[in-house]
């Protein structure tokens, strides 16, 4: 009896809870003046850089970067549609990372009733260390999972050796074409707003890390 091919898919998953939290805020202000404009926005961003780059110092931020200043001048319409003096908009954007929720909460809950504050959303991460030694041992597990599958596969036809042939990423054996690597899903919790006890909390759900292969094996 000639070898009998077997091709077969393994799958599997981690869950870990994030380690970095990175949020965005934006600072906006507007003046009939490019000058006013900016001299309101660097008064109201001052403060909260300032408050960053304390929580820097103490260990409750791991890094943050801010952008340059951007300005740019519209012209409103009135109720009788006409157009009125120019207005200038100015703004500054500060990126964040946190190592945990809580410190994102405490200072969010700080800054965000501040004039001209604007709270994006959050990336919950982990970290290089940590995504790259999951990814790997996600990998393995999943290859390990092909294997189960092709020798039980083999056993049911009455086959005792299965040798691989072939492993790869999803897609790349059935269609024989390029295929990103497998990536791990990122999730998060909505923002809970408690209005009774201002204030925000955030909470993250588990990262997931996933992974499936494809794998063809010889068995006689």
């Amino acid at each position: 009896m000639s070898d009998v091919i077997i091709t077969v898919r393994g799958e599997n998953e981690a869950r870990i809870a994030p380690e970095r939290a990175v949020i965005q805020l934006t600072i906006r202000a507007e003046g009939p003046e490019r000058a006013s404009a900016v001299d309101e926005a660097t008064r109201l961003a001052e403060p909260v850089r300032q408050s960053i780059v304390d929580r820097k110092d103490d260990g409750a931020v791991v890094e943050w970067s801010s952008t340059r200043m951007t300005v740019h001048a519209e012209r409103p319409w009135n109720n009788e549609g006409k157009r009125l003096a120019p207005v200038y908009h100015a703004a500054i954007s500060f990126t964040v990372t946190f190592p945990e929720a809580a410190e994102l909460s405490l200072w969010v809950s700080d800054v965000a009733v501040r004039d001209g504050v604007e709270i994006g959303g959050v990336d919950w991460q982990l970290t290089p260390q940590t995504r790259a030694r999951t990814e790997r041992d996600v990998a393995a597990e999943a290859v390990s999972v092909a294997v189960a599958r092709a020798e039980a596969y083999a056993a049911a036809l009455g086959l005792h050796t299965v040798q691989p042939v072939e492993i790869a990423d999803l897609g790349l054996i059935s269609r024989h074409e390029s295929a990103a690597p497998p990536q791990g899903k990122m999730m998060m919790r909505a923002v809970a707003f408690d209005s009774a006890a201002p204030g925000m909390v955030f909470e993250a759900e588990d990262i997931v890390v996933s992974a499936t292969v494809e794998a063809r094996f010889s068995a006689s």
